[in-house]
């Protein structure tokens, strides 16, 4: 079964830095895209930044710069590091995986739903 966790949220300074982790399992047989997502209290959930299965990166204008997505494939496990912290970074984040299709991965798992999402962790920024 295909699990995405993630961790690493809590709270910091502006200016600061926090390190947000994705860790995939239970599909080793399989290449993904990870996409990291933010929602803030009363806000639509919005694109942080993304990393494809060719390690290939897009970043969210607010974010360029600041943020950086990284992939351990080793580890299984994508990585948000988030730099010069703004209190506007304050909200829930979220990892979505999206398997590659390959035949390794089919024949794997079978039926490949088109995403999964990891739980949300709280990133408040705040003095």
């Amino acid at each position: 079964q295909v699990q995405v966790v993630v961790s690493g949220g809590g709270s910091a300074q502006p200016g600061g830095s926090l390190r947000l982790a994705c860790a995939v399992s239970g599909a080793p047989y399989c290449d993904y895209d990870a996409t990291w997502y933010r929602q803030a209290p009363g806000k639509e959930r919005e694109f942080v930044s993304g990393i494809d299965s060719d390690a290939s990166t897009t970043y969210a204008d607010y974010v360029k710069g600041r943020f950086t997505i990284s992939q351990d494939s080793a580890k299984n496990t994508v990585y948000l590091q988030m730099g010069s912290l703004k209190p506007e970074d304050t909200a829930m984040y979220y990892c979505k995986i999206e398997l590659l299709p390959t035949d390794s991965c089919v024949e794997a798992l079978g039926f490949i739903p088109p995403d999964y999402w990891g739980q949300g962790t709280q990133v408040t920024v705040a003095s």
